[in-house]
């Protein structure tokens, strides 16, 4: 029986030392682990369509709060089945209530998000995110609100048009090739404002957009989904 034993053990690291030299490691990956923030709270599991916005309307829970315990960045888009901490919450929520009571933001644009929030540009720290795009693409109105600022030229920015919405929330569009939208218009989520140029202090064809919210601006990605 102890020979058994022993044989079997032999025939064990025999096996373990094949994978080593084949593979040059025998570790087995797994996934990473949720962090474990030393504050009370629970996880909240993300699902399709949610933003960071939504979730934190839900759980009363700042923005910044979630991020920090969650250490994203600002380049980071939260994903389906993606878990997030949420300091001091006390049960799971479902934001669906959430987007019954008031209307989220939508993507002006669909494409590639070429330079984002916070990032450095000519030595200025970016406050939106620019999204390339192709000449006379159409833009359309992330939220529907009220156009309060159209020009033809703003320092940088070229074609810029501005469109202030509810809660204090203001979205900002910039380089356009063409403003399609008037000062003082309604517009509803959905319709199209502008098309896509490189007017202003660019050389391709691509979409400035700010979400700004009581005037300071926010990173769209948390709004966005």
């Amino acid at each position: 029986m102890r020979k058994l034993l022993v044989d079997r053990f032999l025939l064990s690291v025999s096996l373990f030392l094949s994978l080593s030299f084949f593979t040059g490691c025998a570790t087995v990956s797994y996934p990473p682990l949720p962090l474990k923030p030393k504050i009370p709270g629970i996880y909240h599991q993300v699902r399709k369509g949610e933003t960071l916005w939504r979730i934190s309307q839900a759980y009363r829970t700042p923005i910044e709060s979630i991020v920090k315990a969650n250490r994203l960045s600002d380049a980071d888009r939260i994903e389906r089945g993606q878990l997030l901490f949420i300091p001091y919450a006390r049960k799971a929520l479902d934001t669906k209530l959430m987007e019954e009571k008031e209307e989220g933001f939508i993507w002006p644009l669909k494409n590639k998000v070429i330079l984002f929030y916070g990032a450095k540009k000519d030595n200025i720290r970016e406050k939106g995110i620019n999204i390339k795009g192709r000449e006379g693409e159409k833009i359309v109105a992330a939220r529907s609100g009220k156009v309060s600022f159209c020009s033809d030229y703003v320092k940088g920015y070229g074609k810029l048009i501005i469109i202030d919405h509810d809660q204090n929330f203001q979205t900002v569009y910039a380089h356009n090739s063409k403003n399609l939208v008037s000062v003082g218009q309604e517009v509803k989520q959905g319709s199209v404002i502008a098309e896509v140029g490189c007017s202003g202090r660019v050389s391709t064809p691509q979409l400035h957009f700010e979400i700004r919210e009581n005037s300071r601006p926010k990173n769209p990605l948390h709004y966005l989904p």
